[in-house]
């Protein structure tokens, strides 16, 4: 966690107004989190720090690629990544109210380390399904050797009917 320390910020020492803090994100910063579904990528991080005397607010703009694998033909590719968010930065002590937007400290905190909102935000911002982008003619980016394989080894719906069933279906329509 030392090699994170990168990414922590004493507010202490800042005067009010906003402050800003870039970081590149690459392979080295996923190495510190289990698990983790990205390996490399290049993303640039900007974090505006706006502190006011009751709170802070930090804005986050992160833009860049991931390298994932694509589910289709499992060949790597690179992700394009972007999302922007706000997050507001309260101080308070003991059991405070849970909200998606709000990180509360406690008062005698004087730093914050945003590694762990900078990792998941990135993680927020990989699509759900993992597939090559469209190439420039709008066909598929993905492997076409693999794509044939799959084309000939595709079983449609009409061809997976079994007709032991179509006694049962008529069942249904028995009223």
């Amino acid at each position: 966690m030392e090699k994170l320390s990168v990414y922590t910020i004493a507010f202490s020492g800042l005067k009010e107004g906003k402050h800003d803090f870039d970081y590149h994100i690459g392979q080295s910063f996923f190495e510190h989190f289990e698990n983790s579904l990205v390996d490399q990528a290049d993303i640039r991080v900007n974090v505006t720090l706006e502190k006011r005397s009751s709170y802070m607010a930090l804005e986050l703009v992160l833009k860049g690629t991931v390298r994932l694998t694509c589910d289709r033909c499992l060949e790597p590719y690179d992700q394009p990544v972007k999302h922007k968010t706000v997050l507001y930065v309260k101080f308070g002590e003991g059991n405070q109210e849970e909200d998606d937007g709000v990180i509360w400290l406690h008062p005698e905190d004087y730093q914050i380390n945003v590694s762990q909102i900078i990792y998941e935000y990135i993680c927020l911002s990989i699509p759900l399904r993992h597939v090559h982008p469209s190439g420039k003619e709008g066909g598929s980016g993905c492997d076409p050797e693999m794509l044939r394989r799959i084309k000939k080894y595709h079983v449609s719906a009409a061809q997976q009917s079994d007709s032991r069933w179509d006694q049962l279906k008529n069942l249904r329509n028995n009223n």
